[in-house]
């Protein structure tokens, strides 16, 4: 049961990060989009293992990025949203017994963190670093923001309304 009740807990967290990519979409002066997928994705960190972290972010965005036209960027979203996911994840497990924000800040700034410079590199290999960093500072600084300050609140309301019950998987 247990095992079936993770899978069908990954498979929504992928669900709710491709739901949150396509739907809440702020555009860009690049051409691109911020959105909230990455806050779901945190949000995945927090709550599902690592492995269905990993595999629930990267899918989730992925799909987003294939069904918005953007298939030049789903093999790197793939890998770069898996990794946010997993470094947050490892992060928030490893450092939850001390202090609970200093744990979600943490994880979600090295996670985002990752996205920013898995965008950077993947970009500056297509476009250029000029292009890069102009989506660097127009488009992935403002989302990881948006995601960091989105997640840590929504997490923080998740947990209060739990009034004690484990949350996690």
């Amino acid at each position: 049961m247990k095992r079936t009740h993770r899978l069908v807990l990954c498979a929504l967290f992928a669900a709710l990060t491709c739901v949150a990519t396509l739907t809440l979409q702020m555009p860009s002066p690049t051409g691109g989009y911020c959105n909230l997928g990455d806050c779901v994705i945190l949000l995945g960190a927090f709550f599902l293992p690592p492995l269905g972290a990993l595999a629930a972010g990267g899918i989730g965005a992925m799909l987003a990025d294939l069904l918005l036209g953007f298939a030049v960027y789903a093999p790197a979203t793939l890998g770069i949203k898996a990794l946010l996911a997993l470094t947050a994840a490892l992060l928030f497990r490893a450092l939850r017994e001390k202090t609970v924000f200093f744990a979600l800040l943490t994880a979600c700034l090295c996670g985002e963190a990752v996205m920013v410079a898995g965008y950077f590199l993947f970009e500056s290999g297509l476009y250029g670093a000029a292009a890069a960093a102009q989506s660097l500072l127009m488009t992935n600084l403002p989302q990881a923001a948006l995601a960091v300050v989105s997640a840590m609140a929504l997490y923080g309301l998740f947990y209060r309304t739990q009034k004690g019950r484990t949350l996690h998987v």
